[in-house]
């Protein structure tokens, strides 16, 4: 994942982050909160030697005294200390469990004891810290073998009187707090990388050229209107969808198929805007002045007649048996170069229909008539008959849906494609969000409100030019051959 990935992974997740950070902190409050405050407070001892009049004594005592400290530290704990400090104090518990709110430590080369003592009482921990170093010093000189004269050479004295403390030393508000805010954080940053990892829909145009191996052709942003005006370009031109397909149209003029500029639009899966994608190329190819024959070649369940709002009762079905001649069912739409051919009637075997000779020579013809022709075919993973089609056309062209298709489902379309041997020219990614983490449009504002990807409309502004510096030539030569295949067209009708 490059830099940018994770920022989007942190955008696209961030309520996420923010709900697992408040729960930590949340539960570290609650936790605090419910805690019982516990007051510690310190008793010190000193422990020492008696007797000893030269430096070798006093030496050889404190070495003494050194090496038995651990000892008396260890013993402050124990049931012969404790014992005493219970019935001084009048304690109802047990040296057991005393020894669990009692400790006692002493640092290296050194000859103190600190007693600690713990109790939700500041007062009765203060009590049993000086209970228990009194007790430890009575204790040790008895332990100790005493000497000639019946004196213990070890004696204790307590140094410092533990008192009772103002602040609870446990929970610790604050490092309970931060730990929890912490703990939440990365709980929700693994959550927000998980769920990045288990997602496999395809969300952008790197990830589509990944799978596919095929150039991206344009990005057709979401409009939540949609459905109510399918043919955009149409309908509403300067908006900034129409704009999308417009850039499409320049790119797909830039494809070197070889001479032939037949095209099958196709997806993996229904309802991921393949139909007006493919109308709205259609017209805006027308707008550019191109001859277009659009073909609907879904059989199974036809959109271009009810979109475009056309008689579709007879179409592609009936010139396929012989039933009509291309001629009849073929029809303008649109005061424009773009010329349709619905499905007409749905038959019962589409795809041997489409595998045809019937369908290749249709084609064929089609191909020296018009500039473009495109052929809206049904998906690829629930039937064959795109993938049957695609064979006889120059390439396919697949919509992705952004957030819809997975990656599994682009991986066997585009393995459907290359199994029979079809060129998949590119890729149009529909539905592109152009608000949120996953969008990855540019407004650019010259007052139309256009929004396209950087890329696009670099790509468009240098296509743009050249074709601006090659029509006057292709101009001249189009209306030549148009003119030419327009007199032979007519000659046909009246023959």
């Amino acid at each position: 994942m490059e830099p940018s990935d994770y920022i989007r992974v942190l955008r696209k997740n961030w309520l996420v982050i923010v709900l697992l950070t408040l729960i930590g902190l949340g539960v570290a409050t609650g936790y605090t909160l419910t805690r019982t405050p516990l007051y510690e407070s310190t008793s010190t001892v000193f422990v020492s030697t008696q007797g000893g009049s030269t430096a070798a004594e006093l030496q050889q005592g404190s070495s003494f005294t050194q090496a038995r400290i651990n000892t008396y530290v260890g013993l402050a704990t124990t049931p012969a200390v404790l014992d005493r400090v219970i019935a001084e104090m009048g304690l109802a518990t047990t040296a057991d469990r005393l020894a669990q709110v009692v400790s006692a430590s002493a640092a290296l080369n050194s000859t103190l004891i600190t007693i600690t003592a713990t109790d939700p009482d500041p007062s009765t921990a203060a009590n049993i810290a000086n209970a228990v170093a009194a007790s430890l010093s009575a204790t040790v000189p008895q332990l100790e073998p005493s000497t000639a004269n019946g004196v213990s050479p070890v004696r204790l004295s307590r140094v410092r009187d533990a008192q009772p403390s103002t602040t609870p030393s446990s929970p610790n508000v604050t490092v309970n707090l931060v730990l929890g805010t912490i703990f939440g954080l990365a709980a929700g940053a693994v959550t927000a990388v998980v769920r990045t990892r288990l997602d496999n829909r395809v969300r952008n145009p790197r990830e589509a050229e990944q799978i596919t191996g095929a150039p991206g052709m344009g990005s057709i942003a979401y409009d939540a209107k949609a459905k109510d005006r399918p043919l955009i370009v149409h309908a509403d031109p300067l908006s900034p969808r129409a704009e999308s397909f417009r850039a499409l149209r320049t790119n797909l003029q830039f494809l070197d198929m070889g001479g032939r500029s037949s095209f099958v639009v196709t997806s993996s899966m229904p309802s991921e805007g393949k139909s007006t994608t493919t109308i709205n190329l259609a017209v805006a190819l027308a707008d550019a002045g191109k001859r277009v024959a659009l073909i609907d070649t879904d059989l199974r369940k036809p959109k271009v007649a009810e979109y475009l709002s056309i008689e579709g009762g007879a179409g592609l079905t009936d010139v396929l048996i012989g039933r009509a001649s291309l001629d009849d069912v073929m029809l303008p739409w649109g005061g424009r170069t773009l010329w349709v051919l619905p499905a007409g009637k749905i038959p019962p075997n589409p795809s041997e229909l489409l595998g045809s000779d019937q369908m290749n020579s249709l084609l064929s013809s089609l191909e020296r008539e018009f500039d473009v022709v495109l052929c809206d075919a049904p998906p690829l993973l629930p039937v064959t008959d795109a993938a049957i089609l695609s064979r006889a056309t120059s390439g396919a062209l697949m919509v992705v849906s952004a957030g819809r298709t997975t990656r599994h489902q682009l991986t066997l379309a585009t393995a459907a494609l290359n199994t029979v041997g079809s060129k998949l020219a590119g890729f149009v990614m529909t539905m592109v969000p152009t608000r949120g983490p996953d969008a990855y449009y540019a407004g650019y504002g010259y007052g139309y409100g256009y929004r396209e990807t950087v890329d696009e409309v670099e790509t468009a502004t240098a296509a743009e030019h050249i074709e601006g510096l090659l029509s006057p030539i292709d101009n001249g030569r189009s209306r030549s051959a148009r003119s030419r295949r327009r007199d032979s067209t007519r000659s046909k009708r009246r023959e």
